[in-house]
């Protein structure tokens, strides 16, 4: 959702792909443990996950993200503040807080709250209904790293969307230009799901199969939008699984889906 939220920012030339984080925020100013590395992110290194932040949740237990779910504190000023491990744009690691930062640069460069963008853009024109986010400081700021709540009818449609290079319905809602670059593949290998390798783009998913790749959306325990374009094929999983048992989705489409689309 953030990605194409953030590419219909860049497509109405509110924002840029290499613009600095930190030049959306001159009153957070002085922003902690600032140095050469954090004036040097930019929006695409959100983007890519490689925002160079010292910062790991593979144990979401202790880690920075489960401190800003509670902190009940400007979420905005959390990440800002987090000390840098490294320079941006060097290495991948999936930071969810930076993910929420993107979504407050957005809102700021739209003069809109990311929801209220969201629903004028994208929901309103596809005819999303109840979306609803999980909300914090400052100023119900939407949790961007997971916190949206849609309908699986309305996934499909983000789906579509993207099948269709950014139209819905014949009307362009993104440029075609953004859906290839947002979904081309950034780093490679960075994950490992029923057995299967996923690669990287702009907070998509990308992975191989036996007509081409499939573009993949995957939330929190058990959310998934697959996109398959050589199939014209998008699919839906919801669950609510904290187990481990959230990937049987991807089993499900190879083994089942595709298998009976393809046989």
């Amino acid at each position: 959702m953030t990605s194409l939220l953030a590419g219909i920012a860049v497509h109405r030339g509110l924002l840029a792909v290499n613009d600095p984080i930190v030049r959306f925020f001159p009153d957070y100013q002085p922003i902690a443990n600032s140095d050469t590395r954090k004036q040097s992110m930019t929006v695409r290194d959100l983007l890519t996950m490689r925002s160079g932040l010292d910062w790991s949740e593979s144990n979401y237990g202790g880690s920075p993200l489960q401190r800003l779910n509670d902190c009940r504190c400007d979420w905005l000023r959390f990440v800002l503040d987090w000390p840098m491990r490294e320079q941006p744009g060097t290495r991948w690691e999936y930071v969810s807080g930076g993910t929420i930062l993107l979504g407050g640069v957005i809102g700021r460069a739209a003069r809109a709250r990311l929801d209220q963008f969201a629903d004028a853009e994208l929901f309103d024109p596809l005819g999303v209904v109840g979306a609803s986010w999980f909300q914090g400081l400052p100023d119900s700021l939407p949790h961007a790293g997971g916190g949206l709540n849609l309908r699986p009818r309305d996934m499909a449609k983000l789906g579509l969307l993207v099948l269709d290079n950014g139209r819905w319905q014949g009307r362009p809602i993104l440029p075609p230009a953004w859906i290839r670059e947002s979904t081309e593949r950034i780093e490679r290998g960075v994950a490992a799901w029923a057995s299967r390798s996923f690669d990287y783009g702009y907070y998509w998913w990308i992975s191989s199969a036996a007509r081409g790749d499939l573009i993949t959306a995957s939330g929190a325990r058990g959310q998934w939008i697959f996109i398959s374009p050589a199939d014209r094929l998008v699919l839906v999983s919801t669950a609510e699984n904290g187990d481990g048992r959230g990937i049987a989705a991807v089993d499900f489409l190879h083994a089942y889906v595709l298998a009976a689309v393809r046989g």
